[in-house]
């Protein structure tokens, strides 16, 4: 009977941890997050349905034009009167096929148009993933410095709380007054609150990465991670500019759109030329006998040959050049922009990797053992504390401001130049 509850208990408790290890998730790099992200996001999907729509749209362009069938019964004499013969002694029987004749090579530029149609989709889709892969980046990059800014202030308290452990048997030595103690202890006020706050930007910043991802995980089971740190060295700016000309989707749907728009000039000229119908036709006649016959038709382009479509075709093509004129523009204007960012970010770094964070933790260090020694007042200890605060504070928010300039130039390229 005992071994039989302990084995029942033991069940209920693998049945009690199995739900909880199966929801437990490890924490994603960003590789992970950007492959979960292209393979669930409802927008990048319903995008790639539009390109297929759009490859879709080129079987109905290259389709050609249906024959068109008739049949005729003619010449039928139901009447009394007239010569005696039956009702359908006469009976005229025609059927004939006609078929319209595309000339100017109409059919094939009506493919290549749709074809430019699908290749603008497809840049169109890049470029939608570029500006998602930017927000996406985004809240990646506030989560780390979410995660960061938070275990600081979770650092910053745990030393605070050590320093008011042994100010507290400090005072019941007598070595410090009651008032410098209820001072020590009020300061605590500013690092709780900087630890609730780095709590609830750290819980937005996973909310918006996980909207983004389409998932339904608890926040408290999803993490992600990732270095949370600058590169010094940067790729030089002609480099990324030439990159950027290679590879921005949008300069390539410009460039796409303007070829387009000159397919779409050369249909218009070939749509207004004159497309002839060829006819065959046989029938049956009693008296005459069995007859075959053939027809051409076409229209007299008098009035209508299309000269609207002409015009607007060729004005179409003017202003697509001018707007892959303005993208490019656009495109030197976005990478400098960003390079500029960055650059001026690595500058505001550098002295604070390299001094400051030392300075500060050495200035808090001494300050604190001189207090504890009686060397230092108060209001000497309470500014230390506030600096190192401050500087690593400072700090953090450059590293997370040097990730975010270097996405913005990601996004300025077309694809990672700054990983």
């Amino acid at each position: 009977m005992h071994r039989a509850m302990t084995r029942l208990c033991l069940l209920l408790l693998l049945a009690t941890a199995l739900p909880g290890s199966a929801g437990a998730q490890s924490a994603l790099t960003w590789q992970e997050v950007r492959a979960k992200f292209e393979a669930a996001n409802p927008t990048l999907q319903a995008g790639q349905i539009g390109i297929d729509e759009s490859k879709a749209q080129e079987i109905t362009a290259y389709l050609r034009p249906n024959p068109t069938g008739e049949l005729i019964a003619d010449q039928i004499d139901p009447f009394n009167g007239g010569p005696s013969h039956g009702t359908f002694a006469y009976l005229l029987a025609v059927g004939s096929i006609n078929y319209l004749h595309e000339r100017q090579h109409k059919r094939e530029l009506r493919l290549t148009s749709a074809q430019d149609a699908t290749k603008i989709a497809v840049s169109s889709q890049a470029d939608l993933e570029r500006s998602l892969l930017f927000d996406l980046r985004m809240a990646f990059v506030q989560a780390l410095q979410g995660k960061a800014v938070f275990n600081l202030a979770k650092e910053n308290l745990d030393y605070y709380d050590r320093l008011l452990g042994v100010n507290r048997e400090r005072y019941k030595l007598g070595a410090i007054a009651q008032v410098d103690l209820d001072r020590l202890e009020l300061q605590r006020v500013q690092y709780e609150s900087d630890l609730q706050t780095a709590d609830v930007n750290l819980r937005t910043a996973k909310i918006q990465l996980l909207a983004l991802l389409n998932d339904r995980t608890p926040i408290d089971q999803f993490d992600v991670v990732g270095s949370f740190d600058f590169a010094e060295q940067l790729p030089l700016l002609d480099e990324v500019r030439r990159i950027a000309v290679d590879t921005r989707p949008d300069l390539k749907a410009a460039l796409q759109s303007v070829d387009k728009a000159r397919t779409d000039h050369q249909l218009a000229v070939a749509n207004g030329s004159t497309d002839p119908t060829f006819g065959f036709d046989v029938g049956r006649n009693p008296p005459i006998d069995q007859y075959i016959g053939f027809n051409v038709s076409f229209p007299l382009r008098i009035f209508d040959r299309n000269q609207g479509e002409k015009l607007r075709t060729q004005l179409d093509v003017d202003r697509n050049q001018k707007l892959m004129e303005a993208t490019q523009a656009s495109v030197f204007s976005d990478v400098d922009s960003a390079y500029a960012t960055v650059n001026s970010t690595v500058t505001l770094l550098r002295p604070y990797k390299e001094h400051y964070l030392k300075q500060a933790e050495r200035v808090r260090d001494t300050i604190t053992f001189s207090y504890d020694r009686g060397a230092a007042s108060l209001l000497a200890l309470l500014d230390a504390q506030a600096d190192y605060r401050s500087v690593q504070l400072n700090y953090l928010n450059l590293v997370g401001s040097y990730l975010e300039a270097s996405n913005q130039l990601n996004l300025a390229v077309g694809r990672e130049v700054i990983p």
